[in-house]
């Protein structure tokens, strides 16, 4: 026997060839950088399974009524994938809703549902090439539909029902577009079985279910599209804030060098590297008096917008309970009561406070939870000072803080750093540490303030290499020349 040309078979031949044809096209338009990977996969997946069954119904459709044992066989196979392939793509449509319907309790089993029927419906399937249970090809390799071939389409109509009470129960958590997509999906085969009974030779449920499949997939990706360029337009007016914040923020700390260019009794140099666009480690500086030097090296408690927030209300209230006199101890006192008051997040700050006396070169301080100032005698090199740490601020009200006095004689050097110093990580998660630290401050002892902190940020970043940086690194320090 021939391949039937007849007009009927030529328009399905056609339908169906241009289905294959527009599915092929779109799989190369998922390789869209805007679209999600999981998005891409997903629809990857359906459509290949879509031309999968469109090329298998066209093969049996070519070969049905040809003679031969090996046509027989090859039919057989043919049609098995054709209603296996049927069958998954009904499935991947669910898995679809049943994601985006999100039920927080019922998710896990009804994805085990879908699973269940899926696979039922392939062992029923094996089951019909043995026993003719849904189908089967006479001597002239015809084929033609048992009695029970209603019941092929059982788990296909299970999972639709799933999807339809989907649709419905969770309706408002589907983009108005895609809901309409999705319905359209569950009722055009509905539509091409009542023409198929007007027009019985051409297939209009295989076309109405491959446009309807289109037609979902040109909606969600087009309302992606419009999420990306509103996700585009909100980064982009994110990135603008955020830059606007580092500015404000840079501009908060003294940052233009030399501080104080009038000055001959002392050198000060200080540099802050956030980790991320903002952050909330702090240095400060400023004069009391002609006579006394405040300095100041804090770190607030995580990253990001919300520590740079903190930062900037713990640098003022720093700054201020200072300038009214108060010594270090008395002025972290102060500042920690009236964080405690309204700290509902629970951040703290770490905060090392000094007052340097110019004439006499005298260091009163007080540390709260900071790490180890390192000072240089002017004929020695950079060695840790082990204070006494205080509880952080911010941490328990009532907090009571100790003080200590250092003398700094001509020549002497003072470095502060917060810990994203020490704990510079790098790619195989090995730490620079104090011992580094140390090492680095002590191949530039003689340099200025500024060399020295620029050496230790080379020393940094050329131990940590290609390693992102996790943590705030912010650096001070003080050169005492005296009157």
């Amino acid at each position: 026997m021939s391949i039937d040309l007849s007009l009927t078979n030529l328009i399905n031949f056609f339908g169906i060839a241009t289905g294959i044809g527009v599915c092929v096209l779109f799989l190369f338009l998922l390789n869209d950088p805007r679209l999600q990977k999981d998005v891409r996969r997903y629809f990857s997946l359906f459509f290949i399974s879509v031309t999968c069954y469109l090329l298998f119904h066209m093969t049996r459709m070519m070969m049905e009524g040809l003679s031969g044992t090996v046509v027989r066989y090859a039919l057989i196979i043919v049609t098995f994938l054709e209603f296996t392939v049927s069958g998954i793509m009904t499935f991947l449509i669910s898995i679809m809703i049943l994601y985006i319907a999100n039920p927080e309790k019922a998710k896990k089993g009804l994805t085990i549902f879908l699973l269940t029927v899926t696979a039922i419906h392939v062992i029923l399937l094996v089951i019909s090439q043995f026993t003719d249970l849904f189908y089967y090809f006479d001597g002239d390799n015809i084929y033609h539909r048992s009695n029970l071939y209603a019941v092929s389409n059982l788990p296909s109509v299970l999972m639709l029902l799933l999807d339809i009470y989907l649709l419905i129960r969770y309706r408002n958590k589907y983009d108005p577009k895609t809901l309409r997509s999705f319905w359209i999906y569950m009722i055009a085969p509905l539509a091409g079985i009542i023409m198929q009974l007007i027009f019985p030779q051409i297939q209009f449920l295989i076309f109405a279910t491959t446009i309807a499949g289109i037609n979902m997939f040109v909606t969600i990706i087009s309302v992606l599209s419009e999420q990306y360029q509103l996700q585009q337009t909100e980064n982009a007016r994110l990135e603008t804030e955020l830059s606007m914040a580092k500015r404000i923020q840079a501009d908060m700390l003294p940052n233009i060098f030399p501080a104080f260019p009038e000055r001959t009794d002392f050198d000060i140099y200080a540099s802050m590297d956030p980790a991320k666009e903002v952050g909330g480690d702090f240095y400060d500086f400023f004069l009391l008096d002609d006579d006394h030097l405040a300095i100041v090296m804090a770190d607030v408690s995580g990253k990001g917008v919300p520590a740079a927030m903190f930062m900037m209300i713990s640098k003022i209230l720093v700054q201020n309970y200072t300038l009214v006199g108060n010594d270090p101890k008395e002025a972290l006192e102060a500042v920690n009561e009236q964080i405690c008051k309204n700290n509902r997040e629970e951040m703290f700050v770490t905060v090392w406070l000094g007052i340097l006396n110019l004439t006499s070169g005298k260091l009163v301080a007080s540390n709260a939870g900071h790490e180890y100032p390192v000072m240089k005698s002017p004929n020695g090199k950079f060695e840790l000072i082990r204070d006494k740490h205080g509880f952080v601020i911010g941490g328990m009200e009532g907090v009571k803080f100790k003080e200590y006095e250092l003398i700094m004689e001509k020549g002497a050097k003072l470095f502060l750093y917060t810990d994203g110093v020490p704990e510079a990580t790098d790619i195989d998660n090995v730490q620079f540490g104090t011992d580094r630290m140390l090492e680095s401050l002590n191949e530039s002892a003689n340099d200025t303030p500024e060399q020295i902190i620029k050496h230790m940020d080379e020393s940094i970043k050329k131990f940590i290499k290609e390693a992102p940086q996790f943590d705030d690194c912010t650096m001070l320090c003080i050169e005492y020349k005296g009157k």
